[in-house]
């Protein structure tokens, strides 16, 4: 197993990163490819995860090894595929996704793509008190738990905000995006899903 790639970001696709190791270019498959725009072109260190099934070999990239330890644990889950474990994991806050298990909130897990109802349980199932090695995540020094306030709001922020910056890293200046972020605070979506609706907004303009 590849256990991580030191490398130059030389391409990011909204799946995948390309990462240039010694003249060999590794395609990576991400959570969210976009998180790594402010290194394009810069040494990074992606650590990662090699599936292999009978017609296809994958490479899988994450920004630490405590990520990388959540997907792994998603995929033990019945009815969870890489596809599934990287949409849940794109929001870049596994240790919401933990707080979930644990507190077996199933209504934060269903909006995932591709979880539905029966895989939120399953998943609550098969790893609610497995997670103790993210437990420290969920706490700092001196408030105990994060705030549930602070949550909620990263919880719904985080996608946004990090379409917004992988759009200013493709060449998008502040006022064309204040044009659009209107109209996609209105919506609930994914990061990709962000960037694809405010390319089609731009358009308009």
């Amino acid at each position: 197993m590849i256990d991580y790639i030191n490398g130059v970001l030389v391409d990011i696709e909204t799946q995948y990163v390309v990462l240039d190791h010694q003249g060999l270019g590794y395609q990576i498959y991400c959570p969210n490819p976009y998180r790594f725009s402010k290194q394009l072109d810069e040494k990074v260190k992606i650590y990662t995860y090699q599936h292999v099934r009978e017609d296809l070999i994958r490479l899988f990239g994450f920004e630490s090894k405590s990520e990388r330890a959540l997907f792994e644990k998603l995929l033990n889950v019945s009815g969870i595929g890489p596809k599934g474990a990287l949409a849940i994991l794109a929001s870049g806050q596994p240790e919401h996704v933990v707080r979930a298990i644990e507190e077996e909130d199933e209504a934060f897990l269903v909006k995932f793509p591709g979880v539905g109802k029966k895989t939120a349980r399953q998943i609550i199932l098969d790893l609610k008190g497995k997670l103790d090695e993210f437990a420290p995540n969920l706490f700092n020094e001196s408030n105990g738990l994060v705030s549930e306030k602070m949550t909620k709001v990263n919880q719904e922020n985080a996608e946004l905000e990090e379409a917004l910056e992988a759009l200013r890293a493709l060449g998008y200046v502040e006022k064309e995006l204040k044009k659009v972020r209107p109209k996609l605070e209105q919506e609930d979506m994914a990061t990709d899903a962000y960037i694809k609706k405010a390319l089609q907004l731009m358009l308009k303009f």
